[in-house]
């Protein structure tokens, strides 16, 4: 199997790049406080997924992938500071939590899968 192939990078993946479009129109002070944070933080759970899956040790695969979901806590975060300072609107909030929270079952069961034959 390729990374590439595990859905729950693939939703990893477009939920940075959604987050991406929104930070990048924030001003320069928003961008420079809450939207680094919040891009690195959300970036950091494909990353994050990338390196244990890369290091070809299901130990190593695990771990990581713990990071990668400390990661996609650290997101929630970040965006509920984001609605909670009107930076996005409560459509997207929604459909941010939405999103976060099938990442996170699908990151659990993929951890649970990790090692078993």
């Amino acid at each position: 199997m390729k990374l590439e192939e595990l859905q729950v990078y693939q939703l990893s993946m477009d939920l940075g790049e959604k987050v991406w479009k929104i930070v990048i129109g924030w001003d320069y002070f928003v961008k420079d406080t809450i939207g680094k944070q919040l891009v690195r933080a959300v970036d950091s759970v494909a990353a994050n997924l990338s390196e244990g899956f890369g290091r070809f040790h299901y130990k190593e695969a695990k771990n990581f992938s713990y990071y990668s979901r400390g990661s996609l806590y650290e997101t929630k975060t970040w965006l509920t500071k984001a609605y909670n300072r009107n930076l996005i609107s409560e459509e997207e909030f929604q459909v941010f939590q939405n999103e976060i929270n099938s990442i996170g079952i699908k990151l659990n069961n993929y951890i649970k899968s990790i090692g078993k034959k």
